[in-house]
């Protein structure tokens, strides 16, 4: 899963890598099957989904890209 989280786009890389380091494991089974979902989407998909207000319209790939902005120490705290 590590090296599928390596996506060679900067911006992707420092969100997804410290992810799935640090809390796929801890991720209940459904929730590590929409990770990998979601890592089956295109980078542009993935860029736009973190670094603008889109979001996928399935909702557990949403609520996957909702945990990996959380997680993330770039996350808005307000």
């Amino acid at each position: 899963m590590q090296w599928r989280s390596r996506r060679g786009m900067l911006e992707l890389d420092v969100l997804l890598e410290p992810f799935t380091r640090d809390l796929f494991c801890s991720l209940s089974a459904e929730d590590q099957g929409a990770y990998a979902r979601l890592l089956e989407c295109e980078d542009p998909d993935l860029f736009n989904w973190f670094m603008t207000d889109q979001r996928p319209r399935e909702p557990e790939l949403a609520r996957m890209v909702d945990k990996v902005l959380q997680s993330s120490c770039y996350a808005d705290p307000a």
